[in-house]
């Protein structure tokens, strides 16, 4: 249970509703900022003013999955503007407060290393990119099949990068019937995707393997799908970028080219807000049990 413990969610989306309810059912004492349009408020919290005063007192604080901007701004879909973590909100919060973001800019990695803050970032954590890869996988599948005039079956796909994503990704276009190649930098990752069925290739000989390609998806969040290799793809490819922003997809010439090419991260939240919730209220819940069994000597 999460008795007596201070929760305060400071901006974001759909995907927190969930989060919400669970510290809720777990007893826990949940203050909501920058949720002014949410009428009436989730039952068992209370709406705050983000006025410094009000952090005080707080244990742990839940930030938008891309936490702030590089001036400290906070979105929520549920206010109509956004709320500035400054300073003085810190400095009002006790050293032993958690932060949880899904990535962290700069700007919120200085705030909380001089206020000696607790700072989690959720997307670096195995479980919930590993989880968040079913929803994303899934939203890239539906992309696919949108924009394209063929089956995902007898498809000719390549799957860039066999991270978590990449991993999954694989597997559910394998399982649909497509032909996937998987495009590596590491060996091991090379033998990994060659005993799992699919047909491995390095990354440098990326722009040899496209020319019959149907299907591109991008996982690797940097430049790899450059003008050269673009130029040597058919015309009716489509390439589906999952990395975060900017991609890894040179967007301004496969434009020129007339290659469709769609960038699209933070699928989760987007194809399955409440799967993707409850992927990271598990997370953040689990979190703050092991910190308070830790506080109260247990193993």
């Amino acid at each position: 249970m999460l008795t007596g413990i201070h929760i305060a969610f400071a901006g974001g989306d759909a995907r927190h509703l969930e989060v919400i309810r669970k510290c809720v059912e777990l007893d826990a004492t949940v203050t909501l900022f920058g949720y002014d349009n949410l009428n009436p408020p989730p039952v068992g919290t209370t709406k705050g003013r983000w006025v410094p005063g009000e952090l005080t007192g707080i244990d742990v604080l839940v930030l938008p999955v891309v936490g702030t901007d590089d001036n400290g701004h906070v979105e929520s879909i549920f206010a109509p503007g956004t709320l500035v973590f400054r300073d003085e909100h810190a400095a009002q919060l006790k050293p032993s407060t958690l932060v949880f973001t899904g990535m962290a800019r700069p700007y919120l990695l200085n705030l909380c290393q001089r206020h000696r803050l607790r700072l989690i970032q959720l997307l670096d954590v195995d479980e919930v990119a590993i989880y968040n890869s079913i929803p994303t996988m899934e939203g890239a599948l539906m992309m696919a099949i949108q924009n394209t005039d063929i089956t995902l079956h007898d498809a000719q796909t390549i799957v860039l990068g066999l991270g978590r994503t990449g991993f999954t990704l694989a597997q559910g276009l394998k399982a649909l019937g497509a032909h996937v190649r998987v495009g590596v930098r590491r060996p091991e990752h090379y033998a990994r995707a060659f005993a799992m069925g699919y047909a491995p290739f390095y990354l440098r000989d990326l722009a040899q393997c496209v020319r019959d390609v149907d299907i591109v998806f991008n996982t690797i969040p940097a430049l790899v799908l450059t003008a050269e290799v673009i130029a040597r793809m058919p015309p009716h490819a489509v390439i589906i970028d999952l990395a975060s922003s900017p991609g890894g997809t040179d967007f301004r010439y496969a434009e020129k080219r007339g290659i469709k090419a769609l960038l699209a991260p933070g699928l989760p939240g987007i194809v399955a807000p409440k799967t993707a919730g409850q992927i990271l209220a598990n997370t953040i819940i689990r979190l703050i049990l092991e910190k308070k069994g830790n506080q109260e000597g247990l193993p």
